[in-house]
């Protein structure tokens, strides 16, 4: 009895590392529009488990013409959906402004059930957030 829990434990845990290892990686939306101005998200998803968030955008018209966002924290991974957070003590500071506590995105592959020859190239979609801005964004991988 022992040896099959345990050999249920080891399967387990090796389903579930898999599935974070297909997630962790940088991924990148650049979007511009017929006036130039450009917008640009760059996530960063650790193993250990934090994050890195960059939003840059040039606005010919904006005032300022250029902005960058910066935001940080922790996730994780439960049934494809990210959840992410950031801890106002260690993770908000001058530079990283952006609270990502209370998001979720999530995380789009090409099921292994799909026989098509579609291509489902992986991504993340912001799906809640107090950021208003984030919803909806998808992020590619790079």
């Amino acid at each position: 009895m022992k040896t099959i829990f345990t050999v249920l434990i080891l399967i387990s845990s090796w389903t579930i590392f898999s599935q974070t290892q297909d997630v962790v990686g940088n991924y990148k939306l650049t979007l511009e529009t017929k006036e130039k101005d450009l917008f640009e998200y760059e996530l960063i998803l650790q193993q250990d488990g934090t994050f890195s968030f960059h939003y840059h955008a040039t606005i010919k018209q904006g005032i300022p013409p250029e902005s960058n966002k910066y935001g940080k924290g922790n996730w994780t991974l439960k049934n494809n959906v990210i959840s992410l957070s950031s801890d106002k003590q260690k993770d908000i500071d001058e530079k990283h402004t952006l609270d990502f506590t209370n998001s979720k995105a999530r995380f789009i592959v090409k099921s292994p059930r799909d026989k098509t020859d579609r291509i489902v190239k992986p991504h993340i979609k912001f799906l809640e957030s107090e950021i208003s801005w984030i919803k909806g964004i998808d992020v590619f991988k790079i």
